[in-house]
């Protein structure tokens, strides 16, 4: 038969008592609500007064050092809501904002969203990377969606929400490079006779000769083309928010917003002054219907900026033709560094050319061509060596 409740508190103890069931029970004052005013408090329980008193002891000692953190209902998914709303609305690029909008509705929301932020534990972050994987997504995308998971708890933790980042007990998949796929020797003249007279062509050529990326391109104006000095800035890219009735937008091409300088051979920009004459005339023939605002190289009839989506559907099109459909645009750039590596440029310089933040991630990408030229090298010197043998004979 259950006691009968003691509601007289323990002797010292102030806020201690023993249930009617038999357990004890310890009330103390936690902290306030900010909404109401009003003093939040906690409740501890233990089989015997000393353990309780133990427990509120250990409570009231983090209170005042600063490491308690009242309990509170919010979860994964409103967090998240919040996150976005007010610390990346408008602190973040359009096109980055929609993508972690993406990765959140998608990836984390499903996995964790009903969780109460404060119960999160690196066990449940690991489960998200692994599902994810097992799924056969790519160790980037998994990386992505890491690194939006991170930031938006660091905040948590800096708001007080969570004791510490989850994120940091789990461990990401290992990333596994994928073997780039450049047109060969022989593929190359056959792209370019596919897509001769086509009204991307330059476009395409200048991919393919100026290993620029498809915002790049697309994104170039003609201010940035010096056709006397032979050399092309690169400081800005055509973008597109991830979402429905998307907006095009020019774009800075690095955070810094710190432009590249390159100087591609004179094909590319044989390629560029036939650009120039199409766009003149298509000028002429448009009349006042022309609008070029951004004073883009690569445009419709009209002016107008060409569609990211269009752009590469045509591409796949175009590859499929000649024996390639696993091409993609950004074949085109990696052509361009096989062929300069080929040609005998050093890796700096192809690093310089792709905008690679490293040489180290241009040695990575490239280490199949790398390792040809490792060998190139060792016969070069061997050669040498076998000259200064033959003269000393």
């Amino acid at each position: 038969m259950p006691r009968k409740s003691n509601t007289r508190a323990a002797s010292g103890s102030g806020s201690i008592r023993q249930r009617p069931d038999g357990m004890w029970e310890a009330r103390l004052t936690v902290g306030t609500d900010s909404g109401t005013g009003k003093p939040i408090r906690k409740s501890v329980y233990g089989k015997t007064q000393a353990e309780v008193r133990k427990k509120m002891t250990a409570t009231q000692r983090a209170i005042d050092n600063g490491t308690y953190q009242a309990p509170d209902k919010t979860t994964v998914s409103q967090w998240l809501d919040t996150w976005m709303e007010t610390f990346c609305a408008v602190k973040v690029k359009p096109l980055t904002f929609s993508s972690y909008a993406v990765a959140i509705k998608n990836h984390i929301k499903p996995s964790l969203g009903a969780l109460r932020l404060q119960a999160v534990r690196g066990v449940h972050v690991q489960k998200l990377y692994n599902r994810m994987t097992a799924d056969g997504l790519s160790a980037k995308t998994v990386k992505n969606v890491a690194a939006i998971l991170h930031k938006a708890f660091s905040v948590a933790v800096k708001q007080g929400l969570m004791q510490a980042n989850p994120c940091d007990a789990a461990e990401l998949p290992k990333a596994m490079h994928k073997e780039i796929t450049p047109l060969t020797d022989s593929e190359i003249p056959l792209f370019l006779k596919a897509i001769k007279g086509h009204p991307f062509e330059g476009a395409y050529a200048l991919c393919l000769f100026a290993g620029l990326r498809e915002g790049e391109c697309l994104g170039l104006s003609w201010d940035q083309v010096n056709f006397e000095a032979r050399r092309i800035t690169i400081s800005q890219q055509l973008q597109h928010e991830k979402k429905r009735s998307a907006q095009y937008y020019i774009a800075p091409t690095t955070k810094s917003g710190k432009p590249r300088q390159i100087e591609p051979p004179e094909i590319a920009f044989q390629y560029l002054r036939a650009e120039r004459k199409r766009q003149t005339e298509n000028r002429l023939a448009a009349g006042p219907l022309w609008s070029n605002p951004d004073n883009l190289v690569f445009t419709d009839e009209l002016g107008r900026h060409l569609a990211i989506s269009t752009f590469y559907k045509t591409f796949k099109r175009i590859v499929a033709s000649i024996g390639r459909p696993d091409a993609r645009p950004h074949d085109l750039r990696h052509t361009a560094a096989t062929v300069a590596i080929a040609a005998g440029a050093d890796i700096k310089s192809v690093q310089d050319l792709l905008g690679h933040a490293t040489a180290s991630f241009t040695l990575n990408v490239y280490a199949h061509t790398s390792d040809q030229m490792k060998k190139d090298t060792a016969a070069r010197m061997q050669s040498y060596y076998d000259n200064l043998k033959a003269k000393q004979a």
